[in-house]
């Protein structure tokens, strides 16, 4: 289980609209073999098909799609905006953070959106998150 690790964050991505921000936040899942292209689009399919509930909070998304479309190991990545897109939500937009998570079976999915949740339940990381300067910064976080 890969969460949150360095190399899946991205910090001040440009992108134009929502479905390019999951995009880039699947892309970091690919680039780390933790999943297959076939999942970006399968996450962009998703939003496409089912809106903005991929909207948790105010100014967090969190993509996702089933296991089955390319998942090859339960990883979630986090990719930061520079300029925040709205992504259709009537209270939570504009999204500034992109959590893209993967997972191969419903147990890791459960399991990393717990650690996800306990995480984003505190308001100062959220903040860290928004504010860090450094990959290094977030990663202290998490540990």
């Amino acid at each position: 289980m890969r969460f949150l690790e360095k190399s899946l964050i991205s910090l001040d991505v440009e992108v134009k609209d929502a479905e390019e921000a999951i995009r880039a936040a699947g892309q970091l899942l690919v680039d780390n073999g933790a999943a297959d292209g076939s999942y970006v689009e399968a996450m962009v399919a998703a939003f496409q098909n089912s809106g903005s509930y991929i909207v948790i909070a105010p100014h967090i998304a969190l993509p996702h799609a089933k296991a089955e479309n390319g998942v090859r190991e339960a990883s979630v990545s986090f990719l930061r905006l520079r300029n925040p897109v709205a992504f259709g939500h009537p209270e939570n937009d504009p999204v500034e953070l992109v959590f893209a998570l993967g997972s191969s079976s419903s147990s890791e999915h459960i399991a990393l959106l717990r650690r996800l949740t306990t995480l984003l339940n505190n308001p100062a990381n959220v903040e860290a998150f928004k504010g860090a300067k450094t990959v290094e910064e977030i990663a202290a976080l998490i540990q």
